[in-house]
């Protein structure tokens, strides 16, 4: 005998909690099917364990998809205040950590409890160790799992996307899409550190900074971030350069200023000016590790005012203008989100809704929308399932 409910939902995440949550307090009979042995896997790791659970400046420009407007409605409708009024009735505390950026004083857990606790007392069933075998139907969907038979006249996919494949990321709502013939924008990891080369092709020489971290602006596709650069074992990380992968795919070229405070003319005629050497000289700005390898990889080794003058204007240019390549990136095993997705064109921008298979739901990343660092992607995970939840 199969198990019947109004809506089931694929993915106990952020985006199919919300969901559910909002659909069982409309009345809906709610079935939530999560192939992890325990759900909310990626919000209790979030944020170091404090979850950036939502950002207080969310706006459409903060997110990428090839549909720059789909997500304007759900974000209007659902904004971050609503669910910091949420985290306040459940009496979390939490603070403002930078740009906006909001924070659980203690633990992750306690979101996860809310939503929890929430979806308990709208009467909403959360099956774990279920996984999907065959899905079918358009017109009412039967579902055979590990857990036996489900029907439902709404499904709403909530499975996320590829990042984070060791706590269990698949393609599942993407070979869901494929299914019902919805067309998807080529994923890619976002938010993730890269492999750069420098401009002229050659092979990325500073691994020996691993460790070392100074604020910057990192620039690319015409979005500029400042916030902290981090030198890695293998190339470069720090919100900065993770906000720029967004924008910036292998082979293409990012900019870093590493003086964001000062000016290039002035900088200039202290240069003209100074009896140090290089490596001093970037010594008074710069950790003495970077002042080193950068002095040596960009200038002669002489006193900075006996150095041509083009070799001045070469090394002033690459600390406010250093143009670098992406070579590669690390992959989804490191990638916080993923880029791509299911084709917002084919959706209600009001209820997440496949235009074409009526009944049939996407929200959260398995979608082309990608939030920037720094809570976006949750509030974009609550307000498309909100708006999703609002119509099952």
């Amino acid at each position: 005998m199969s198990q019947r409910f109004d809506v089931i939902i694929i993915g106990a995440g952020g985006a199919g909690l919300m969901c559910a949550m909002t659909a069982g307090q409309r009345g809906r009979s709610v079935a939530v099917l999560e192939h992890n042995d325990r759900i909310g896997k990626k919000i209790l790791i979030s944020g170091g364990g404090r979850c950036n659970f939502t950002n207080l400046d969310v706006g459409p420009e903060n997110y990428i998809s090839s549909n720059s407007h789909f997500c304007r409605s759900a974000l209007s409708r659902y904004q971050a205040g609503e669910f910091i009024e949420l985290v306040r009735k459940h009496g979390i505390e939490f603070f403002e950590k930078t740009l906006g950026q909001l924070f659980c004083k203690h633990s992750s857990r306690q979101i996860l409890k809310l939503i929890e606790d929430e979806c308990r007392d709208a009467g909403v069933e959360i099956f774990s160790k279920c996984s999907v075998d065959t899905l079918k139907g358009k017109s009412g969907f039967q579902l055979q799992t590990s857990q036996g038979c489900f029907e439902c006249d709404s499904l709403v996919i909530a499975t996320g996307a590829l990042s984070f494949p060791v706590l269990g990321a698949t393609d599942f709502g993407y070979r869901v899409a494929k299914q019902f013939g919805v067309p998807i924008i080529e994923p890619r990891p976002g938010l993730v550190p890269v492999v750069p080369q420098l401009e002229d092709g050659s092979p990325w020489p500073f691994k020996e900074l691993s460790g070392i971290s100074m604020d910057c602006i990192a620039s690319a596709g015409g979005q500029s971030f400042r916030e902290h650069l981090l030198f890695t074992q293998r190339g470069l990380s720090g919100p900065a350069v993770l906000q720029v992968s967004n924008y910036c795919r292998p082979g293409e070229t990012f900019t870093l200023n590493l003086l964001p405070d000062e000016t290039s003319t002035a900088l200039l005629d202290d240069a003209r000016q100074s009896r140090q050497t290089a490596v001093r000289w970037l010594g008074k700005r710069f950790p003495k590790r970077f002042a080193d390898a950068f002095a040596k990889q960009f200038v002669p080794e002489k006193p900075m005012a006996q150095m041509k003058q083009t070799d001045r204007e070469r090394l002033v240019k690459q600390l406010f203008e250093w143009k670098l390549i992406i070579a590669k990136t690390e992959g989804y095993a490191k990638a916080e989100v993923t880029v791509g997705g299911v084709d917002t064109n084919a959706l209600s921008s009001k209820t997440m809704e496949c235009r074409e298979i009526l009944g049939l739901y996407f929200i959260g990343e398995v979608m082309d929308v990608t939030g920037w660092l720094g809570g976006y992607n949750f509030q974009w995970a609550w307000a498309s399932g909100h708006a999703a939840g609002q119509k099952v």
